[in-house]
C-alpha cells in the first residue's frame, strides 16, 4: 500500500465536475485578473472568518509582507516570532528591512509561548507574529494581552489553519491582521499560489488593496492621503475592467507590489470553501482516532489547547528514534515529512544575528524528534488502520 503525505489527487477527483465547470466558466468569461470569482471569494472568506476585510493576494509570503508594511513596520523595526515555523514567516520580516526576535515554543503546542515574549520586547518592537502552526491556534488572549500593553501590532500567521478557531472566532480575525496561504498543500488550497490577508480595520485594508497592484488607483490615492493626512475625496470608477485595461493603474502613490490572485484560483478556493468546514472536521476525526489508538506507543501526540479547534493542517508526532519511524513506514509505503529540521535562529541565513544552538531549546529540541503523517480528509478507513498498525509494529 502506497499512501502519500497530502493526496490531492484524491481531493480534486472527489469535486472534479464542480471544479471543472467553474474553472471552464471562467477561461470563457475572459476575465482572468480581479474577476467576478475574486470578489466574490473575497466576500465569502470575510464572512466565514467574521472580518470586516478578506484581500486576495498572490501567495503566503506576500500576504506577511504586504500586512508588515501596511503597518508600517519596517527598517530597524523588531518583530517578535517563532523560530518553529516555514522560513516565510521569518524571511517576510527582514524582507522589509525589520529584524526577527524569536521567542522558543511550547513543547506540545508546537506554538510560540507567551511566557517568553515580554522578555524580548526592546523599544524597537513593533509587532508580535504568532504562527498557528499545523493547523494549532496559538494562545492569543495571552499574547494579545501583552501587545496591549506594550502598545504592538499583532499579525497572524494563519498560513497552515483556514477554518481554525480559539474561544469560538475563526483565527486570523484576532489579531490587527491575519495572513493566509492558499498553497495546494494547504487544508484550504488552489491548484498553484495564493494567499489572503485579513482585517476589521478599513484603513490597514485600503493600504494592502494599494500596495498589492503597484500602489495605483483609488486605492493608491486613498493609501496615499491616509499615509499623508490629505483629506480629500476621491473618486471612484465602477467601469473599468483590471484583464484588458483600466486606465486608473496608470496613476500611481505608493511603491507596491503585483500580488493578485488569479481568478482561476479564486474560483477553485470558491468550490472548496463549500467543503472546507467538512473537511476539517474529517481532519479532526482522524486526528482523535490517531490520538486513540497511538496514546500507549512510545510517540508524543499533538495538542490542541483547551480554547483551541485545530484543523489539523499536519499531525506531528515527536519520537527519540524519528529516523527508524520515517525509514521504516517508506519502507511500509506510508509518506512521513519532517516540520522542522533546522529552526530559524539556526538557519544559516540568520547567523548575522548573533543565535547559537541551546538559545530555543524547546523548538531545537523539537527539530530533532518531529515528523508528519498523513491526515488528509481523503484517507479510507484500511488506509488509517494500516497506518496505525504500521507504526505499532515499528514500536515494539
Amino acid at each position: 500500500m502506497n499512501i502519500p503525505l497530502v493526496d490531492l489527487k484524491a481531493q480534486y477527483k472527489s469535486i472534479k465536475n464542480y471544479a471543472d465547470n467553474k474553472v471552464n466558466e471562467v477561461l470563457s468569461s475572459a476575465s482572468y485578473i480581479m474577476g467576478k470569482d475574486v470578489i466574490e471569494f473575497e466576500k465569502e472568506a470575510q464572512d466565514y472568518l467574521g472580518v470586516k476585510h478578506a484581500i486576495s493576494v498572490g501567495n503566503g509570503t506576500d500576504a506577511l509582507v504586504v500586512a508588515l508594511m501596511a503597518l508600517g513596520i519596517g527598517k530597524g523595526d523588531e518583530v517578535i516570532t517563532t523560530p518553529f515555523t516555514f522560513f516565510a514567516t521569518a524571511e517576510s520580516i527582514s524582507f522589509i528591512g525589520a529584524t526577527p526576535v524569536f521567542v522558543d515554543v511550547e513543547k506540545d503546542t508546537y506554538n510560540i509561548d507567551p511566557s517568553k515574549i515580554e522578555e524580548k520586547i526592546t523599544e524597537k518592537t513593533k509587532a508580535i507574529m504568532p504562527v498557528h502552526i499545523f493547523g494549532q491556534p496559538a494562545k492569543m488572549d495571552e499574547i494579545k494581552k501583552i501587545a496591549k500593553k506594550h502598545k504592538l501590532k499583532v499579525i497572524e500567521d494563519a498560513a497552515q489553519a483556514f477554518g481554525s478557531e480559539y474561544k469560538g472566532k475563526k483565527v486570523g480575525s484576532i489579531g490587527d491582521v491575519g495572513c493566509f496561504s492558499f498553497f495546494p498543500t494547504k487544508n484550504l488550497g488552489c491548484a498553484g499560489d495564493g494567499g489572503m490577508i485579513t482585517t476589521s480595520d478599513d484603513n490597514i485594508a485600503t493600504i494592502v488593496k494599494a500596495l498589492r497592484t503597484h500602489g495605483s488607483g483609488e486605492n493608491g490615492q486613498k493609501a496615499y492621503n491616509l499615509l499623508n493626512n490629505i483629506n480629500e475625496e476621491v473618486k471612484i470608477s465602477e467601469d473599468h475592467d483590471d484583464t484588458v485595461y483600466n486606465p486608473l493603474k496608470y496613476y500611481n502613490y505608493l511603491i507596491g507590489f503585483n500580488t493578485r490572485l488569479d481568478t482561476i484560483q479564486a474560483a477553485l478556493l470558491r468550490v472548496k470553501m463549500n467543503y472546507i468546514d467538512e473537511w476539517n472536521k474529517i481532519r479532526r476525526e482522524n486526528a482523535r482516532i490517531y490520538d486513540e489508538n497511538l496514546k500507549d506507543t512510545s510517540l508524543t501526540l499533538p495538542v490542541t489547547i483547551d480554547e483551541g479547534k485545530s484543523v489539523y493542517n499536519m499531525y506531528v508526532v515527536q519520537s527519540n528514534d524519528r529516523e527508524k519511524f520515517v525509514n521504516r513506514l517508506k519502507e511500509k509505503g506510508i509518506s512521513t515529512g519532517i516540520y522542522y529540521p533546522v529552526p530559524m535562529h539556526l538557519q544559516k541565513v540568520y547567523k548575522n544575528l548573533g543565535y547559537k544552538e541551546g538559545d530555543m531549546p524547546v523548538a531545537e529540541y523539537l527539530s530533532h524528534r518531529t515528523f508528519a503523517i498523513p491526515v488528509f480528509p481523503e484517507l479510507t478507513n484500511e488506509q488509517k488502520e494500516y497506518i496505525i498498525y504500521s507504526i505499532k509494529e515499528i514500536d515494539k
